[in-house]
């Protein structure tokens, strides 16, 4: 059995200090904002950042999880709010405007849509995209049971859907303006 030791309070406050700016790089550059800057912007060397986040993707992950794991939860939130087709549209038009505001989460949320697990299986990775498939599971299958979405429809067909709207709604003059009005379009066509 491998004991894991709790972290130094100095170690601790830069992991928390580059959490914070890396968040606010991501989402300002997107996922290739440069680690060396998000480094300094921290006040810590780049060998501390890799012994934290050995990856991009590691510091992606972490940067993220939270905000993924509150989007699963307030898809529970909504399915007890709204009708099921209703819970559905808003869910994805939180998830679009998150993926649009922080633009580094987008990649994270793409991996969601895949067929297969994550290429390597961090907490993020895993923890990411089981929140947002399972939200959108719920989600679409309560919808699928009220009669107003196809029930032929999986939910990860859904999430490529508004993956892309996301997407496109980036090349917008104001992105993010129209994805409500898409989404709407999309799921009354997706009716039986």
């Amino acid at each position: 059995m491998t004991r894991v030791r709790p972290m130094r309070a100095d170690a601790r406050r830069n992991h928390e200090r580059l959490l914070a700016v890396a968040a606010e790089a991501f989402a300002e550059q997107g996922e290739n904002a440069s680690l060396d800057r998000i480094a300094r912007r921290a006040g810590v060397g780049s060998g501390t950042l890799y012994r934290h986040f050995p990856t991009r993707q590691a510091l992606l992950e972490a940067a993220y999880v939270d905000r993924i794991e509150a989007l699963g939860r307030r898809a529970d939130a909504l399915a007890g709010e709204l009708p099921p087709g209703e819970a559905l549209t808003e869910w994805l038009n939180e998830l679009c405007l998150a993926t649009i505001e922080l633009r580094g989460m987008k990649a994270l949320l793409g991996a969601a849509v895949t067929d297969g697990a994550p290429t390597a299986p961090t907490a993020c990775g895993v923890a990411c995209g089981t929140a947002v498939k399972g939200a959108a599971g719920r989600l679409v299958e309560a919808a699928q049971a009220d009669g107003a979405l196809r029930a032929d429809l999986e939910p990860v067909e859904i999430l490529r859907l508004a993956h892309g709207m996301a997407t496109a709604s980036e090349l917008a003059d104001e992105p993010g303006k129209e994805i409500r009005r898409c989404l709407i379009l999309l799921t009354e066509g997706l009716r039986p």
